[in-house]
């Protein structure tokens, strides 16, 4: 096991609580569209493969060239909701904090589209926490695939063994094991409204300032070796 050098982290579920922006967008693309409006709870089950995934599952009856068009609605109403409701999860800064204590460079790793995951770093005051992030379009391929966290281990300078991932998801898990990487999973998130406690995983840990700890502590390499 050789030592981590870097972090990777998750957006949606594991740094932030975006569902609230994410049900308002969406709820005003259904009213738009004369479609009924679904609860908070039953948006936060369709989160976890970006935005078209999203919409796919808010309009299940319709076929992929209506769903597109309706992404342009989903689209035009998020880029009023993102940022405005978001708020950090427990245990987030503090995780922040002891990881750049520790000089570990870190960078964002998410599905949302580039347009979208800008601003909400910025409205939230995470920006400046992050070297860069790789967003969904960023590249050909996003989570599960493992090339976003190919692409940030390569910018970062350091082995994906060295890399620690942190996500919310059974994607995050299934992109990090195909990259080589050790991955940690919060409980909190979204999984697809799934339990996480099945996820493949070094670790499930209950806030980010855990995983930070677990980093520094002389057992962790010991129980992922």
């Amino acid at each position: 096991m050789k030592p981590i050098r870097s972090v990777t982290i998750d957006l949606d579920g594991t740094l932030l609580d975006t569902v609230p922006d994410l049900a308002a967008a969406a709820n005003a693309m259904l009213r738009e569209m004369g479609r009924p409006e679904f609860s908070i709870e039953t948006i936060a089950a369709f989160i976890g493969r970006g935005i078209p995934k999203l919409v796919a599952r808010c309009l299940p009856d319709l076929d992929e060239a209506a769903v597109d068009q309706a992404q342009v609605i989903f689209r035009r109403h998020y880029a009023i909701e993102n940022g405005r409701r978001s708020a950090l999860f427990p245990g987030v800064l503090e995780g922040l904090q002891a990881l750049r204590a520790a000089g570990l460079p870190l960078a964002v790793i998410t599905n949302k589209a580039a347009a979208f995951t800008e601003p909400l770093l910025v409205a939230t005051q995470l920006a400046p926490w992050f070297r860069f992030a790789v967003s969904g379009d960023t590249l050909a391929h996003k989570k599960p695939h493992p090339a976003q966290l190919l692409h940030a281990c390569e910018r970062m300078g350091t082995l994906p063994a060295e890399n620690l991932h942190i996500g919310d998801s059974h994607h995050d898990a299934v992109a990090a094991r195909a990259a080589g990487c050790p991955v940690f999973i919060v409980p909190y998130g979204y999984n697809e409204g799934e339990d996480v406690q099945g996820i493949d995983c070094d670790a499930i840990v209950a806030s980010l300032a855990e995983a930070a700890r677990r980093i520094a502590s002389a057992d962790f390499h010991d129980k992922i070796a």
